[in-house]
């Protein structure tokens, strides 16, 4: 009961969303702003660019000198001797201090400098990263939208079979009333047209599904009904072309922004081997410093006067220093040594992992272009086939029509004409898929990708 009431209550929430739904068309140029826009994985990339930009700008800034200032002050209370007085009594004495010091790294052993190059390696790497996955992001959109598309048209292309099969019943039923055919074909019939009806709801329901998981993907309002605009019709880029696998390989190994990110993870990995061998290189630091203090206890010897404060605070006590350090190491427990091979380790791994992408790469080139030789045939031998079959359709029902052809000839030439446009249709949408495919695969994604049109 519980599993029928929530069942129930999906019903009547979607039942509700689809009489309240609202109509509003979206183009594919749209639908790729919309999902760059609200996609958090590609703004969480982007979020990795500012963090590396903010890491590069912090190690720039260690090149420029660190400045301080304190200031202090007491009230001390307690028994102490008086020397005016001679005696031993409560004294009360208020003091206060202040400071001035900076500091300046003038060598560090080469830390510093590889330490921007590494930072400026890795925000390179991050922005290529950040590319790829827009590149994704737009691939994946632009296979989604397409998707909806095919299932769209396949809809039209069982309608127009339905249509067809409840204009045949029609003459199907005329030819039995007047006797020129047997009651037979009319059950016959009627039994076509109800397959087609049910081919025609499945073929809806698949839409409707290729439409709710493109919604999903750019997330955005569920209960809007968003027509999809199909691109322009263009004719001539359904011809194959004619590709070179080495070209194309040479290709992506040069256009691809995660070999690119890749590559970069070595050069920041040497970077940061230099930065580890800074620990064995002495740093030589600058260091100066201003300080002065104040107490209403000090006294003039001579009038035995208290000293005003501004003469203390700004003059007779205010100390000056300069000094120049260095540190040479001798021993630090191997932590130097163990810096270096865990960044040696590091490196041996991004080597390996960009070798690794590079023959995942190679791969794909070499996968996607064997589906496109696959699919291109498959296009010239489907529109032959749907030409064939059209013309065997025409042709029965021509025959039906004066009685020499029987319904189950004329059902069966149909039904390969049907499945034939389909086919047809279908392998137009995945030609078109696999170029997509092979330019993402050869890092050719660009932003406003345009679709071929279908006949």
């Amino acid at each position: 009961m519980i599993r029928f009431a929530t069942l129930l209550s999906l019903i009547l929430l979607f039942s509700w969303g689809n009489v309240h739904a609202q109509e509003q068309q979206l183009t594919l140029d749209e639908a790729i702003e919309i999902a760059l826009e609200n996609n958090t994985w590609l703004k969480q990339a982007e979020n990795a660019i500012e963090q590396s930009e903010v890491s590069l700008r912090g190690d720039r800034a260690g090149y420029l000198p660190s400045l301080n200032m304190s200031t202090s002050g007491n009230r001390t209370v307690g028994r102490q001797f008086d020397q005016v007085a001679g005696e031993v009594d409560d004294i009360g004495s208020t003091g206060t201090s202040g400071s001035l010091s900076a500091s300046y790294d003038i060598f560090t052993g080469f830390n510093r400098i590889n330490s921007i190059r590494s930072s400026r390696a890795e925000l390179d790497a991050t922005r290529d990263e950040y590319e790829r996955n827009r590149e994704t992001l737009i691939f994946n959109t632009a296979s989604t939208y397409l998707d909806v598309l095919l299932e769209k048209e396949l809809v039209e292309v069982n309608r127009e079979n339905l249509e067809t099969s409840r204009r045949q019943l029609e003459q199907v039923e005329a030819q039995v009333e007047v006797g020129t055919a047997p009651s037979v074909d009319l059950y016959e019939q009627r039994s076509t047209v109800a397959n087609a009806e049910l081919d025609l709801i499945r073929q809806e329901n698949s839409l409707e599904l290729a439409k709710t998981q493109l919604i999903g993907y750019l997330q955005i309002d569920p209960f809007i009904d968003y027509e999809l605009v199909e691109p322009e019709i263009i004719e001539d880029e359904l011809i194959p072309r004619d590709y070179d696998l080495r070209q194309l390989v040479e290709e992506a190994m040069d256009s691809r922004r995660d070999l690119m990110a890749a590559q970069k993870d070595i050069e920041q990995s040497n970077y940061d081997i230099n930065s580890a061998r800074s620990g064995r290189y002495p740093s030589v630091s600058l260091n100066a410093s201003l300080s002065t203090n104040y107490s209403n206890r000090l006294r003039n010897p001579i009038d035995d006067e208290q000293i005003p404060f501004t003469d203390q605070f700004f003059d007779q006590n205010v100390q000056r220093q300069v000094g120049l350090s260095v540190s040479i190491p001798i021993f630090n427990r191997f932590q130097t040594s163990n810096q270096i091979e865990q960044a040696e380790i590091q490196r041996r791994n991004a080597q390996l992992q960009l070798e690794d992408l590079q023959y995942e790469v190679i791969q794909e080139v070499r996968q996607a272009y064997n589906d496109y030789q696959g699919y291109s045939k498959e296009l010239e031998a489907s529109e032959t086939a749907k030409e064939a079959a059209e013309l065997a359709f025409e042709t029965q029902r021509e025959r039906y029509e004066v009685g020499s052809a029987t319904l189950l000839e004329l059902t069966e030439a149909q039904s390969s004409f049907v499945e034939a446009q389909s086919n047809f249709i279908t392998a137009q949408y995945q030609f078109i898929f696999q170029e997509k495919i092979l330019d993402y695969y050869l890092g050719r994604v660009q932003e406003d990708p345009e679709l071929t049109g279908m006949d």
